[in-house]
C-alpha cells in the first residue's frame, strides 16, 4: 500500500478528501489496515466488494466466519469489518432526537429500510405513536425463522398501551426480498385492525419490507375495508 502513490492511498484520500470520493474497496482496505506478503489490504478489500459483495459478503456477514472466508481476511480483520458493519447498523437505527411524523408509508418505509432490510430471520415490529402520528417509541415483539415469526395481536397492543399510544403501526419484514403479502400477513393485519378498534388504539398501517422495497396495507386498501 505504501508504495501507491499518496493521493491512491485509501487513508490518506480520506483525511485529504473526505470520505465520499472513496470506493467501496477503499473504505474497506481503510478498516483492513494491513495485508498478507501476497495480498494488499485493497486486493483484499477488492474481493469483498466485487460481484456485489457489499450485499452477499457484508451486509448479511452475522459472524467472524462469514467474512473470514476471504483469503487474507484473518479474525481480527473480520471482526473488525463486522464491527464496523454493526456500528452502522446501530446508527441508522438510532432514534432521532426530535420525534420523528410517520405522516406517509413512504416515511414509514425509509425509517424501517435500514433495520430490516438485511435481516436473515423475520422480524415483528411495533412503532408506538402519538396523536399526531410522531414516534414514541420501536419495539420488537417477535422474531422466527427465515420465513415466519410468530406474533399474537396482544404482542403487538401490550407495548402500546403502557406507552399510552394513541395508535401503532405494525413492521415485519421478509427476508426473501419480495415484499408481497401471504396469507398469513393478510389475516394477522385483519385481527389487529379488529382488536385496535376495540381496545380504542387504532392500526395505521402495516408494512412489509422486502430488499429495497415495500408493502403497505393501508396504500393497497386493505385498511379501508
Amino acid at each position: 500500500m505504501k508504495l501507491l502513490p499518496a493521493d491512491d492511498r485509501p487513508r490518506e484520500k480520506l483525511i485529504e478528501h473526505g470520505p465520499d470520493v472513496l470506493s467501496n474497496s477503499e473504505l474497506l482496505a481503510i478498516l483492513i489496515r494491513t495485508g498478507t506478503t501476497e495480498r494488499s489490504a485493497l486486493d483484499i478489500a477488492r474481493e469483498l466488494a466485487d460481484n456485489d459483495g457489499l450485499y452477499s459478503n457484508i451486509a448479511r456477514a452475522r459472524n467472524v466466519a462469514d467474512l473470514a472466508k476471504i483469503k487474507g481476511l484473518g479474525p481480527a480483520k473480520a471482526a473488525t469489518i463486522l464491527a464496523a458493519v454493526e456500528l452502522g447498523r446501530r446508527v441508522a437505527a438510532a432514534q432521532p432526537l426530535k420525534k420523528l411524523k410517520l405522516a406517509s408509508p413512504e416515511v414509514c418505509a425509509e425509517f424501517l429500510m435500514p433495520r430490516m432490510r438485511y435481516e436473515q430471520k423475520e422480524k415483528f415490529l411495533v412503532l408506538l405513536l402519538d396523536s399526531k402520528n410522531q414516534l414514541l417509541k420501536c419495539q420488537k415483539v417477535a422474531e422466527g425463522s427465515l420465513n415466519t415469526a410468530v406474533v399474537h395481536p396482544r404482542d403487538v397492543f401490550a407495548p402500546a398501551m403502557l406507552a399510552k399510544a394513541a395508535c401503532v403501526l405494525a413492521a415485519h419484514n421478509h427476508p426473501s426480498g419480495d415484499p408481497a403479502p401471504s396469507l398469513e400477513d393478510r389475516r394477522l393485519t385483519s385481527a389487529l385492525k379488529q382488536s385496535g378498534a376495540v381496545m380504542g388504539i387504532p392500526l395505521l398501517d402495516h408494512i412489509i419490507i422486502g430488499d429495497g422495497r415495500y408493502f403497505s396495507f393501508r396504500e393497497n386498501g386493505y385498511l379501508d375495508e
